[in-house]
Formats: structure tokens, C-alpha cells, sequence
């Protein structure tokens, strides 16, 4: 069995070693080492080989013939090839003696060739090389005239296309080396070149600014003349056309522009045409140096650097001078750095393409905005005169409109305008209250003389008066009123029309401007016009006469309001019967200045009155009373009737209720000097002397110094010191103390106090006039009657008041 698997393996040995490579017979021939049976191994092997030997000698033998025959044809072939030879020999030696004749021509045919190639190869690397050389020299030429933005374009082209197509030259390594310095100087001079042109505009905004309102303002003229649906969009639209054109053909949007004439080409003043604000600049600069930058690959940097410059110049033109209030100019000069600001930026956001944005652009408006309403707003708080108010108000108009056209929201400006309105109402306020004060002060309180038709003319015409009985009348006659009438009207008036030129171009209607009007001039009659009236009224030294004709004149003034209410509806053409119209106060305004004056007249009277009182002169110890009136009570009378026949001017009753007035405090104050505390004692005589000039009261009134009592009514002004005086000249006590506390009693207007104080008086005279008066029965009984009144007095007044 183990001869069987031996001989196998000797069998695998001998196919492997037959069909592999000698290279790789190596393991197999040592596995047979390996094994203890290679001896047999060496046998097979012998006898393999022997069998291999066998079968290559039948295959020569086969084939021997065949190659006995080829050996034999190929001697035969030798004579033949040995003849071929020489001819070969001899053909090639005949070969070479002609061709010695041909050697020179050839070599210099061949010399010929390649001075040829040379010269095609050296025209076919100036053929690469002058472009490059060309093109630097245009550079060259380029940078030299300062036109940068092609210089770059050059650059480009000279360095992605003709260096590479060159070839490596000493020239064009240097020309490589020189690229980015020229670059860099390219892109330092165009940023110099911005900061220039930021410079320039920074000065010149100003101007710029003005222009720009110039052509707001005349466009607002020719829009007057316009329908309204022609001139809704033509500042705009215009605004548009012109940012059109320089897109298409201006210089400014050209970054290939070749001149930098400066920065501002201002025209002539003196032309009739106004520039437009972008004819003014020019915005090559900003142009160039964005292409510059784009194409070098930093565009966000110029971006971010020239946003941040114009954030620095917005934040310079909003700062206001600190004296910008005293002049219109400070404000115009103001508003015109901020238009020229925001015109350049409308006009860089309209001609490039994302230099900056909307956002951008709103973002500063909204900060200028913000800024230019609280400078405002402090500045005009210090203004005083109407006058630069208004200009100021026309300023802020047109600079809003001038914004407005450029697409800026300028509502808040409006909003403040309203403010100012409020601001400006004061200012109106305090100016017509000198004027005013000045009316007042210089009027002469005298009914007007008119002489002549022209001159009656001429005053109606300035206040709405009508008197048919007057004018029927003949000249020379004289108006009710005085001066001050016409002339309060007349600035009543100017008062509205200044209202109303406040009012103008705000963008309100009608009805707001009515309804303003309205209260500016409420404010002015309940507030201004009162208090001057009450000035003038309870300033010292007025006299009667005076505050008679300020009663006439308010009442004048007050019949004129209706006037005023129709003056008002036709300029703002809103009828006065309105829904929610406001109303004008000016009839309580002078119902009220009417009133004071009328508390005025019925004061001074009775001071008046008092003045004449401390005239007076009673001797409290007469033994008997005089036949007449004292001197102090005449005089007063005789001024009463004279004050009074001027009181039959006044309206309604005033006169009237000035003359009870002044009976009434004639009566009380002559009540009170006969009970002052000083008068300690009183006479019968000093009683009588009186009661006669009470009785020279009573005749004055019953005498009817005002017409229009009934009967006797202002006799009731002394009926107190009437019964009082008829009590004590009477001694009829008995009558008053039975008849005390009835309705129908005699002496039913005496107090029981007064009773008894002017009876202490006279108990006390009673008693120290005749020392000897105890021992006369008279005069006791007299005595002991008094004291009697006395004590039942003072029971009567103990038992009401318990």
C-alpha cells in the first residue's frame, strides 16, 4: 500500500517537474529529498528521461531529410549572394564619388534650413512677445494719463493672456514682478481719488443741497399751474429720467471715464435754468474706484469703506451750528447739507449696482430724520419773531418736498411742523399782546370825529358798523366807539391771516385749517385780547370816562364777532354752520371785559364816593342842626349828577345799577360815619344837621338823575337811614319796640343794634351836657326815659338772639 502511494507521488513529482518552470522546480525536488525514497525517485526519473530521449530521436529523424534539403538549397544560394555582393559594393562606390559633387550645396542647403528655422522661430516669439511689450506700454501710458480703471484692464489682460503666451524672458519676469506694486498703486491712487471726491462733496453739500431745493421749489410753482393728476408723479418721474440718462450716457456711470475735470461743475448763477443736482458732480470717481475694486477682488471692502465715510459725513452734516436759531440762513444752510447728502445717495443708489441699498439709505434717513427733528425742535424754541417762525415753517415745507421727490418718508416732519404751529401760536399770541397793550395804551377813550364822507368811509370799512340813524346825520359826527375799536378789528384780522399763512402747504384740509384758525383765535381773544382789556381796565389813573367807552367799545366789538366768524369761513372756505365747527368766544370774551369794566365803574364810584365822605366835617356836639345841607354833600351830589348824565351812553343798565350802586354806598357809608367807633357821643342838633343832608340824598334821588327807575324805587337806597333818623327825631320808641319783628312795622328796616349803639351816643351826651341836669325834672325824666329804651333794647336784641 505503501509502494502504491510512493509511486503516486513519484508520478505528481515528475508531471510538475515536466510542466513547471525551472525557475520554480526548486520545493519540488525537495520534498523528494525530504522523503526516504528518492533513490526509486532517481530511477523513475532515469527512466522518464530515456522515454523523452526515444521520442526526440524518431522526431528528428523525421524531419532530417527536409533539413538535408534546405542545407543543400542554401549552398546553392551562396555563389549568388557572394555575386550580389560585389555589385552592392561597387554600386555604392560609384554612389559615394557622385555624391561628393552634392556634399556642399547640401551642407549649405542645410546651414540655409536652419538659419531659416531660426528666423521663423525668433518672428514667432516677437509675434508673443512686442504684444506683451505693447500692452505694457500702453499701461504705462495709461497710468501716466491717470486712467486707471483701463490701466487695470490692461494689467489683467497682460498678465492672464500675454506673459503666459510670452515665454519665460528676463523682461517678462520683471514685468511679472512689477504687477502687483502696479496694483497697488493703482488701487491706492483710485482710493485717493474717493477720499477726494468725499471731501469735495462733504464742502459742497451745501450747494448741492440748494439746487436741489431750487428745483423742488420751481417744480411746486409750475405744479400750481398743473392739473392734479398731471403733476402727481412729474417730480418723480422727472427724477427718474434724469437718474435714465446718466446711466446711459453720463460720464459719471462710465467706469472707462477718462477725465477728472472736478469733482463740481457749478454753473452760472445768473442763468435763467437751474442745473440739476446730479449735473453738479461728478461721480466718475465712485464709479472707477468700484470697477477698480471689483475687479481686484476687494468690492466688500470698498463697500464697507465707503459706507462707513458717508455714515461719518451724515453724522457731520446733522450736527447744527448752536446759533443756527438767531438767522433764516443758519436753517437754510442747515437743511441744505442734508438735502445735498441724501441727493448724492440717491443718486449712487440709483447708477451702481449694490454700493449701496435701500436698506442702507433708509437707515441714515431714519437717523437724519430722528436728528434734524430734535435739532428742530431745540432751535426753534428759542425763536421770538412770527416772522422767522414762518420763513422757518416754509424752509422745513420745501425741504420736505425736495426729499419727498427723492422717495424719502417725510411725514414726521410734518408732524413736527404741527408742533411748531402750537409754538408759533404763542409766539402770534405774545406779539399781539403789545400790540395790543400799545392799542390801549395810546387810545384816547373818546368817541371818533368824523368830518368828512371819506373819512366814515374809511372806518367802516375797516370795522363792520352800521347806524342808520348816524349816518343819516350830517357832518362833522362823531362814531360811538373809539380808535381802539377799529384798530383791535383790523388786528383780529392780520391775527387770522398770519394763522392762516401757517396753515398753507401742510398737507390739511379745509376743515383742519378752519378748526385751527379757530383756536388760535379763541386763544387769542380769551386769553390776550381779556387780559389786555383787564389791563386797561384796572391799570391805575382810569377814570370813569374811560371805562365808559371801554364798555362801549366791547359792546361794539362783541356785535362784530359775527363779522369775524363770516371773514374766517370765506378764506378757508368752510361754512360756519358746519358739523363740530368750533365757535368763536369772542361775545363772552367781551361780555366778560364788558362786565369788569362795569365792577370797575360801580369801584371807582364808590371810592369817589368815600373821597368825598372824608371830606366831611360834623360838629357831633351841636346844640341845634343848620338849615342846609353840609358843603362835602353838595359837592358830592353835583359830581353824582354829572358822572351820571355821561352814564346815559352806557348799553342796557348799567347806568341804572351804577346809580343804585352808588346810592346804596352813599347810604351805607353815612350809616357807618354816624356809628364809627370814633364818634363817642351825638347830639340832637348834631342828629338833625344829619338828617338834613340825608334829605339832601333823598331829593337827589327822588330827582331821578338816571332815567328808567319806576316810582321811587332808588329812594330805597336810604330808607334804612331814613327810619333811623325818623326814630331818634321822632322819640316815637314807643311805636318801634310795640310794632318790632311785624311785617307791617313803621320801622322795620332799623337793627335793634344800631337802635341802641346810637342811642348809647346820645345817652352819653345827655348826660355829660348839663352837669346840674340831676337836679332838673326834666332832664331826669329824659334821662330815665333813655335808660329805660336802653334797657329794654338790649332785652329785645337778648330775647332773639336766644
Amino acid at each position: 500500500m505503501a509502494s502504491l502511494e510512493t509511486a503516486a507521488e513519484h508520478e505528481r513529482i515528475l508531471r510538475e517537474i515536466e510542466s513547471t518552470d525551472t525557475n520554480c522546480i526548486g520545493p519540488t525536488l525537495r520534498s523528494v529529498y525530504d522523503g526516504q525514497a528518492h533513490g526509486l525517485f532517481m530511477d523513475k526519473l532515469e527512466g522518464r528521461i530515456r522515454n523523452h530521449d526515444r521520442e526526440i530521436e524518431k522526431m528528428c529523424n523525421h524531419h532530417f531529410q527536409g533539413f538535408v534539403d534546405s542545407i543543400t538549397e542554401l549552398l546553392k544560394v551562396r555563389g549568388e549572394a557572394q555575386k550580389l555582393k560585389s555589385q552592392v559594393i561597387e554600386t555604392n562606390q560609384r554612389l559615394q564619388n557622385d555624391g561628393k559633387e552634392l556634399l556642399s550645396p547640401m551642407e549649405e542647403l542645410k546651414l540655409c534650413r536652419l538659419q531659416q528655422r531660426n528666423i521663423a522661430t525668433s518672428i514667432d516669439k516677437l509675434t508673443h512677445c512686442l504684444p506683451v511689450l505693447e500692452m505694457y506700454s500702453r499701461l504705462q501710458e495709461q497710468m501716466k494719463a491717470k486712467r486707471y480703471y483701463p490701466a487695470l484692464r490692461t494689467l489683467e489682460l497682460l498678465e492672464q493672456t500675454c506673459l503666459p503666451q510670452a515665454g519665460q524672458y528676463r523682461f517678462c519676469s520683471i514685468m511679472a514682478e512689477n504687477i502687483p506694486r502696479l496694483r497697488t498703486q493703482i488701487r491706492d491712487v483710485s482710493m485717493s481719488d474717493l477720499k477726494d471726491f468725499l471731501e469735495s462733496i462733504r464742502k459742497h453739500s451745501d450747494k448741492i443741497g440748494e439746487t436741489a431745493m431750487k428745483q423742488a421749489q420751481l417744480q411746486r410753482s409750475v405744479d400750481s399751474t398743473l392739473p392734479h393728476q398731471q403733476r402727481a408723479g412729474s417730480g418723480r418721474r422727472a427724477r427718474k429720467e434724469a437718474g435714465a440718462n446718466t446711466d446711459l450716457d453720463g460720464h459719471g456711470c462710465s467706469p472707462l471715464s477718462e477725465q477728472d475735470s472736478g469733482i463740481l461743475d457749478v454753473e452760472d448763477e445768473e442763468e435763467d435754468e437751474v442745473p440739476g443736482a446730479q449735473d453738479l458732480v461728478d461721480f466718475s470717481p465712485v464709479y472707477r474706484c468700484l470697477h477698480i475694486y471689483t475687479g481686484l477682488g476687494a468690492r466688500d471692502t470698498f463697500e464697507s469703506y465707503y459706507r462707513k465715510q458717508r455714515r461719518k459725513q451724515a453724522r457731520l452734516v446733522l450736527q447744527p451750528h448752536s446759533n443756527m436759531h438767531e438767522t433764516l440762513d443758519g436753517y437754510r444752510r442747515y437743511f441744505n447739507q442734508i438735502v445735498g447728502f441724501f441727493v448724492v445717495e440717491d443718486h449712487v443708489l440709483h447708477t451702481t449696482q449694490g454700493l449701496v441699498n435701500r436698506a442702507y439709505v433708509e437707515e441714515l434717513w431714519e437717523l437724519a430724520l430722528s436728528k434734524t427733528i430734535a435739532a428742530l425742535r431745540t432751535h426753534s424754541s428759542y425763536c421770538t419773531d412770527p416772522d422767522l417762525v414762518l420763513d422757518l415753517k416754509n424752509l422745513i415745507v420745501l425741504f420736505a418736498d425736495t426729499l419727498q421727490g427723492y422717495g424719502f418718508p417725510v411725514n414726521q416732519l410734518f408732524d413736527m411742523l404741527l408742533e411748531i404751529r402750537d409754538q408759533y401760536g404763542e409766539i402770534l399770541l405774545k406779539k399781539w399782546n403789545l400790540t395790543f397793550r400799545q392799542i390801549l395804551d395810546l387810545d384816547n377813550y373818546s368817541p371818533i370825529p368824523v368830518a368828512t364822507e371819506e373819512e366814515y368811509r374809511c372806518i367802516t370799512g375797516q370795522f363792520p358798523f352800521q347806524d342808520p340813524q348816524l349816518e343819516k346825520m350830517p357832518f362833522p359826527k362823531k362814531l360811538p366807539f373809539s380808535q381802539f375799536v377799529p384798530k383791535v378789528y383790523s388786528q383780529l384780522k392780520e391775527f387770522i391771516y398770519a394763522c392762516l399763512k401757517f396753515s398753507e402747504d401742510l398737507h390739511l384740509s379745509s376743515t383742519e385749517i378752519d378748526d385751527m384758525i379757530r383756536k388760535s383765535t379763541n386763544l387769542l381773544l380769551t386769553r390776550t385780547l381779556s387780559h389786555c382789556l383787564q389791563y386797561a381796565i384796572k391799570k391805575k389813573n382810569v377814570g370813569l370816562a374811560e371805562l365808559v367807552q371801554i364798555i362801549i367799545n366791547t359792546t361794539h366789538l362783541e356785535q362784530s364777532c359775527q363779522f369775524l366768524e363770516g371773514f374766517i369761513s370765506n378764506i378757508t372756505n368752510v361754512p360756519p354752520d358746519t358739523v363740530n365747527a368750533t365757535k368763536l368766544y369772542g361775545t363772552s370774551t367781551f361780555k366778560d371785559a364788558r362786565h369788569a369794566a362795569e365792577e370797575e365803574i360801580y369801584t371807582n364810584l364808590n371810592q369817589k364816593i368815600d373821597q368825598f365822605l372824608q371830606l366831611a366835617d360834623y360838629d357831633w356836639m351841636a346844640a341845634q342842626g343848620g338849615g342846609q345841607a353840609s358843603d362835602y354833600l353838595s359837592d358830592l351830589i353835583a359830581f353824582l349828577c354829572s358822572t351820571f348824565t355821561v352814564f346815559t351812553h352806557l348799553p342796557g343798565k348799567v347806568a341804572q345799577t351804577a346809580c343804585m350802586s352808588a346810592c346804596k354806598h352813599l347810604s351805607t357809608s353815612l350809616l357807618q360815619l354816624l356809628l364809627e367807633a370814633d364818634v363817642r357821643q351825638v347830639s340832637m342838633g348834631a342828629l338833625q344837621q344829619f338828617n338834613v343832608d340825608v334829605r339832601e340824598c333823598e331829593r337827589f334821588a327822588r330827582a331821578g338823575p338816571v332815567p328808567g327807575f319806576q316810582g321811587d324805587t332808588l329812594l330805597l337806597a336810604f330808607i334804612d337811614l331814613r327810619q333811623l333818623l325818623d326814630l331818634f327825631t321822632q322819640w316815637d320808641w314807643s311805636t318801634y319796640l310795640a310794632d318790632y319783628g311785624r311785617p307791617t312795622c313803621k320801622y322795620l328796616r332799623v337793627n335793634p343794634h344800631t337802635a341802641l349803639a346810637l342811642l348809647e351816643k346820645m345817652r352819653d351826651t345827655s348826660r355829660k351836657n348839663n352837669v346840674f341836669a340831676q337836679f332838673r325834672k326834666n332832664e331826669r325824666d329824659k334821662q330815665k326815659l333813655i335808660d329805660t329804651v336802653v334797657k329794654q333794647l338790649r332785652n329785645l336784641i337778648s330775647a332773639h338772639q336766644s
